[in-house]
């Protein structure tokens, strides 16, 4: 992954979107991480990546009909 300053990031803009383009972009300010930079594509697969679900189909099926199946000592459990 490429890294920038920020001083460089607000003085080569155009630069850091070209970049952008081919990899993420680290900016830094101060010598730690403040930002990374994605190109569009880059980030639309990260976010539709953030929206499948965490567990396998199966294993939340198992949970759901153990659910149904213990639902009153759920209940009682609960109170």
């Amino acid at each position: 992954m490429a890294s920038m300053s920020a001083t460089e990031a607000k003085n080569k803009f155009g630069q850091l979107l070209e970049m952008a383009q081919a990899e993420p972009v680290r900016v830094q300010k101060n010598g730690r991480d403040v930002a990374v930079i994605l190109s569009g594509e880059q980030f639309a697969a990260w976010e539709a990546s953030q929206t499948q679900p965490k567990v396998r189909p199966v294993i939340e099926d198992l949970m759901k009909r153990s659910v149904e199946r213990r639902k009153s000592l759920y209940e009682a459990l609960a109170k």
